[in-house]
Formats: C-alpha cells, structure tokens, sequence
C-alpha cells in the first residue's frame, strides 16, 4: 500500500479511531463490492445502501487511515482550476457544469450529515482573494464567468478586505456556498449508518486478485478469502496506480497544520469564511469548530514518501510564516502538522465511471482539491449506472477525455 500521509493528522488525533470494524475472515456475496474505505467509499455505499442496493467495503488500511484523515476538508464548489480557464479548456457549457455539480454536492453533503447524525457541518463561505497585484485581472474574469453561470458571490476591493477580513490584498472573490467538515468522522458516521442499513464493512482486507468473469467478479483477499459480487466500485484513490496503468494523475504532496486551541468567543476574521489564494500552489485555511486555525499548502511534486516527510518541519514554519504575514496580531503556534499525497489531473477534474479494460467495474476517483465532493458526485453517478440509469454528466468525468 502506498504512504499517503505522515506526520500528525489533527483529526486522528481528536477523534482516535471511534469505531472498529471486523476483518474479512469467509467467504463472502454481494451485489456490488467497493475497494477503498475511506471518504468516497463510504459515500458510495451510502448511495447504494439507500437505493436497495446490497454492497460491501473492504479495505486495506485501518478505515478512515488513508487520504481521508489528512483531508483538512474545505468543501467548495470552485476547482483548482478557474471557471474561465476551464471553459477555455472544456467549453463553456461543460466548465459551468461542472462547476454545478460541486455546488449540489455540498448540498447533498449536508443532507447526508443530517441523516447519518454527523452534527459538525458548518456552512461557510469562501474568500479566493489575489495573492499578487498581477491576479486582480483573473478574479475580474472568473468573476464574470462564475456570474454569467449564476452563482453568488461578491467582488471585493482592497478596503472592502481589509475591513472585512483584517488583511491586505488587491482584490478578493466572496462565494456564497461551501462549508467545512472533518471528512474522518464524515466517513466514520456514514459507515455506521450504512452497517445499520444492511452493508458489510471490513478493514485490514487486502485485495490481491480480481477475476472478471461474463456476469460477475471474483476478488481474492491476501488471507485467501473470495469476494463474489456482480460489480466493483474502485474508490481506492491515489492507489489506482495499481489497478489502471495510464498516467491519469500527478501526485503531489501538501502540508498542513492545525493551531492550539484559541481562547475567546469572537470569529478570528469575518464569518470565519474559508479563505484561499491565487498563488501557485495556493495557501489555504479554515477554522475548525473547537476554535482552532488550519493552515495547508506549500505544495511539493510527490517523489517518495521519505522526501516529502523531510520537509515537514520545513513547510510548518512557512505556512506558520505565510499566517502571520496576513494576520500578524492573531496568535499561531502550530500543536500539529502533517504532510499528505494528492494528485492533479490536467483538467482539475476528477474520473468517474467505466473503464473499458475493466468489466463489471465502475472507478470513483475524486482527485485535486475537490476530492470529497467529487467523491459525492461519483457515488451518485455511479448508483444511477447500476441501477440502469445512463447520467450524461458521465461524459465530463470519462477515461479517454484527455
């Protein structure tokens, strides 16, 4: 398995590993089988679960000890890459759909938290201001584009940021629609509902050997127990490399810290809004709910697992520094950091669906950014494919389209 992450992911540490779930020991049936536990599995045996699907999740880790526990979890429906680059690339009418969807899929994240009890959701809303005096002239773009598509948002000046927020910068775009979680505990809460609802939930379940027969699938588990199901949801993320043998991504790490808790009452800045930057690679930050200050970013090309974890001491004291340049009258001393993989496709857009080398088997593969809500339009993507329903919105998400 590969090493996603390292360090001390805060949401580990808040919430330890709140439930246990059994490890394959038979064998065993099922309509569908979802490899990868995590965020995007969970999401897509809920979908499943809901619509009279039977499924299972095995995997290979401890659940929740992958990608998700190192997610600091800001979900917006604006992708790394601008709504008018996109359409440059894409077209128009696919960028601003795609951009829709995200904006659903925060909305159908809360309805989700509400029905499987997780009561941290926080609606946010999301700053994206100029990094560098050059940027002012891709916010006033991106806010036309995102405007002509019929989001909410404002276009700030200078004062309008500074009075607002408490920093300096030349120009910042205000949405309307996002929102915060801790994807760990998300998953967790999903997973429990969905073993109330009927679906098998395995950890430390290692596929090794997947047979594609005419009607069905066969998995074998490294302990020698089978799998059969009629289809597979591959939700193993940055792992796909094992499975799908074409350059579909670019890896990365990035760097993340969380602060000691902060005494008072009052927001830090205006709304406590997510906040986020032109640069490249962009900072970015959120609060959590128990009154602390999330900082990521300085990202790196992911080479191996030793390099990236050199750096982390590094990266603490440059986003520490990159923090306190905006804020400097707002304490930061870092209590934990941690250092995880991403990866980057050349669209910003995730993969979903078919794979025609793989029979019977659908991939949700929410890569960038946007990995959780990617992963919540996958799951309903590909719910509506096994039940027989054909989504056009597929075609955004194909294999072959780049």
């Amino acid at each position: 398995m590969m090493n996603l992450k390292s360090g001390y992911p805060y949401w580990l540490i808040k919430n330890g590993l709140p439930y246990n779930y059994p490890k394959l020991a038979q064998n065993i049936q099922a309509d569908v089988v979802i490899i990868g536990g995590g965020i995007t599995g969970a999401l897509c045996a809920h979908e499943l679960i809901n619509a009279g699907i039977n499924c299972i999740v095995v995997d290979g880790r401890t659940i929740g000890l992958g990608s998700t526990c190192a997610s600091t979890s800001l979900l917006q429906y604006e992708l790394d890459k601008p709504l008018h680059e996109l359409s440059a690339l894409i077209g128009k009418r696919n960028a601003e759909r795609a951009y829709i969807l995200c904006g659903n899929a925060i909305d159908r994240l809360n309805e989700i938290s509400t029905t499987v009890n997780y009561k941290d959701f926080e609606l946010k809303k999301s700053l994206y201001y100029a990094a560098f005096k050059k940027d002012t002239q891709l916010l006033q773009l991106e806010y036309k584009a995102r405007k002509e598509a019929g989001f909410t948002l404002d276009l700030l000046n200078e004062k309008d940021i500074k009075e607002g927020y408490g920093f300096k910068a030349p120009l910042a775009l205000l949405s309307h629609k996002g929102a915060c979680v801790n994807a760990y505990l998300l998953a967790h809460n999903i997973h429990q509902y969905n073993i109330n609802k009927g679906c098998g939930v395995y950890d430390r379940t290692t596929v090794s050997e997947i047979t594609y027969l005419p009607r069905s699938v066969k998995l074998l588990t490294t302990d020698g127990f089978t799998i059969s199901a009629k289809k597979v949801i591959n939700a193993s993320g940055y792992e796909i490399e094992h499975f799908i043998k074409k350059k579909i991504v670019t890896l990365h790490a990035t760097y993340a810290l969380a602060s000691e808790n902060i005494g008072g009452a009052d927001a830090f800045w205006k709304e406590n809004a997510m906040i986020w930057n032109t640069a490249d690679p962009y900072l970015y930050m959120r609060t959590t709910s128990d009154r602390r200050i999330m900082v990521g970013g300085r990202d790196e090309p992911f080479y191996n697992p030793a390099r990236r974890d050199k750096l982390l001491k590094q990266k603490t004291k440059q986003l520490t520094k990159d923090f306190q340049q905006l804020f400097p009258h707002q304490p930061m001393i870092p209590e934990f950091s941690w250092t995880g993989t991403f990866g980057i496709t050349k669209d910003a857009l995730p993969f979903i669906g078919e794979y025609k080398k793989y029979p019977h088997t659908y991939f949700a593969l929410g890569f960038g950014g946007n990995g959780i809500t990617f992963s919540t339009i996958a799951a309903q993507l590909i719910c509506e494919q096994i039940k027989g329903t054909r989504n056009r919105d597929l075609a955004l998400f194909k294999f072959d389209r780049v």
